[in-house]
């Protein structure tokens, strides 16, 4: 979880110039009778805007302009690197910048850094591609998650990788394969992606994402890990500054028990838990043109007891078992699933059990309590409301 401040107003300051100069002393002509001024026979005199509230209004504006490479995430901001590999210049010294307004000794610990010609070398971690089958589930996602801790948590303030929530399963795919290229330290959402993509194929597990949202001294904070499922049992993998907010073991014997238990959790570092939300279970195909359900459950932790939510859970598990079931092979056709956070849908895919299917996830849509109806809005054309030929056209979702 992220704490970085945002960047301070002063850092527009460049930006703010207005004019404090004394206006001319000379008597301008008298305007004609069809302007909107007054001439010199009204009885008041025409009011100088004042230079000061001008200034006001103007940093005023600067101030709830938000930055397009800037992200407000768990109630802070923090820096994006949009503009790729190799890190632009521009990037590159806001990232400095930002972490010398951070950090105890200031630009002394940037330049110790920056002028050390002689720094150790880095070692670069080997990702657990291609493990071997006779290799157990629970010892493929430990070598998952000690890979993620070999790369380390982003403590600079500027995450190195943009994750758009809304692209395809493709497209998140290769954001995956970038950070094995770059080895760069990742944050909670990138290490769900990263996830995804070193468990696609694993026999039998299902991957599901798994968000959080609390409260801090007033502060709000968000986090989210990947859910894991085999065999009835669950866990999940991820990054956090916590240990016992990132990896859980494939130990739990109910969906319940481990929300439960990462409430146990953050309530142990003085975190009030608000909302819980879960979302559907992700297919293992990396070139399926289907997006993420990121939030098809919500539930709030301070409305229902435990006996309500851990009620609300299992009828989820139960209902999301039972979709899997009717679904033709392993839910991994790249058709639409279920639930009021799924977004599009492959129509070209769709098959024969497709009216059963539909009814089954009205059934479910109904009985679920609470549904998140927020949408996301990153500045990109949704690709519900794209054309049909649009959807179909393999270019258009490549692009997205």
């Amino acid at each position: 979880m992220s704490t970085e401040p945002y960047e301070e107003l002063s850092s527009f300051g460049s930006l703010v110039r207005v004019s404090n100069s004394t206006a001319p002393t000379s008597v301008p002509p008298t305007p004609t009778p069809t302007s909107p001024r007054k001439t010199a026979s009204s009885s008041k005199s025409p009011t100088r805007p004042n230079p000061t509230k001008k200034k006001e209004a103007l940093r005023s504006s600067l101030e709830k302009q938000k930055d397009d490479d800037s992200v407000k995430e768990e109630g802070v901001f923090f820096w994006v690197n949009k503009s790729g590999f190799p890190i632009d210049d521009i990037t590159w010294k806001r990232m400095w910048d930002h972490v010398a307004k951070i950090h105890p000794d200031g630009y002394s610990v940037v330049n110790k850094i920056r002028d050390n010609a002689d720094l150790d070398e880095v070692p670069v971690p080997q990702p657990p591609l291609n493990l071997p089958n006779s290799m157990s589930c629970q010892d493929k996602l430990n070598a998952v998650q000690n890979y993620m801790r070999e790369l380390q948590y982003n403590h600079t303030g500027t995450q190195f990788f943009e994750i758009r929530k809304n692209r395809p399963i493709s497209g998140l795919m290769e954001s995956a394969r970038e950070m094995i290229r770059e080895s760069l330290p990742i944050k909670c959402l990138e290490a769900v992606i990263l996830g995804i993509h070193l468990t696609n194929g694993m026999p039998g597990l299902e991957r599901f994402p798994l968000s959080f949202k609390t409260s801090f001294s007033g502060t709000v904070h968000r986090h989210v890990v990947l859910g894991v499922c085999q065999n009835g049992k669950y866990g999940t993998i991820g990054m956090s500054r916590r240990e016992e907010l990132m990896y859980k073991p494939l130990k739990f014997k109910s969906l319940s028990g481990l929300v439960f238990d990462y409430e146990d959790s953050y309530n142990k570092y003085l975190h009030e838990v608000k909302k819980v939300k879960l979302g559907l279970p992700v297919p293992h195909d990396s070139h399926s043109y289907e997006q993420i359900s990121w939030k098809y459950l919500s539930l709030n932790c301070q409305q229902l007891s435990r006996t309500e939510m851990n009620k609300e859970l299992e009828k989820h598990a139960r209902e999301v078992r039972s979709m899997m079931k009717s679904a033709t092979g392993p839910l991994y056709t790249g058709k639409k699933t279920a639930g009021h956070g799924s977004n599009s849908t492959n129509s070209a895919t769709m098959n024969s059990n497709a009216t059963s299917q539909k009814k089954e996830e009205s059934s479910v849509k109904d009985k679920i309590i609470v549904h998140d109806k927020e949408k996301m809005d990153d500045g990109y054309e949704d690709p519900c409301n794209a054309s049909e030929s649009k959807k179909l056209d393999p270019a258009y979702q490549i692009r997205i």
